[in-house]
């Protein structure tokens, strides 16, 4: 089977890649549709679908995986939230949603003066392409969760909806 996922992004590509060790993963650079940095579940849920959908009308694709991160308010909180999309050629959409930990207040603020979360995080842990490795999970979970394993949590979901719906 061929899985298309709408990113470049490696942390991506490796949760469906071990999430799906039996097929092909292609990856497939396309727009989410919305902001750069999704700030609400409704947001980041939407950019998902439209990474998956835009994969899964890629000539020989059997299914299309979109991943996106992003961060939500409750309160006067700001939580990582992560969706993902999966849809397949009967033009089925499978979601589901990731981890959600609070960010402290030192991100929420530099995220509010309209800074991306993946540029706060290089200044915070004076490293680089932190999305493309641990991720904000990684950073403050120390080590114990990471972006792919975050990731690849919500691919199974995605592939256990897409199964149990085929039997």
């Amino acid at each position: 089977m061929k899985i298309y996922v709408g990113s470049l992004n490696p942390s991506k590509l490796t949760a469906v890649t071990d999430a799906f060790p039996e097929d092909t993963v292609v990856e497939m650079d396309v727009d989410s549709k919305v902001s750069s940095q999704p700030f609400s579940d409704e947001e980041t849920l939407e950019g998902a679908i439209h990474r998956a959908r835009e994969c899964a009308m890629a000539q020989k694709a059997d299914l299309g995986i979109g991943l996106e991160g992003g961060v939500m308010e409750i309160d006067d909180d700001l939580y990582l939230c992560n969706w993902g999309a999966l849809v397949d050629q009967q033009e089925n959409i499978y979601t589901a949603a990731g981890a959600r930990i609070p960010l402290p207040d030192e991100v929420h603020e530099q995220m509010n003066k309209g800074l991306e979360l993946g540029e706060v995080m290089e200044k915070y842990t004076q490293k680089n392409d932190v999305r493309k490795q641990e991720g904000a999970i990684g950073i403050f979970t120390n080590g114990n969760m990471n972006r792919d394993k975050m990731f690849e949590h919500i691919v199974t979901l995605l592939k256990g909806q897409w199964e149990y719906h085929r039997l």
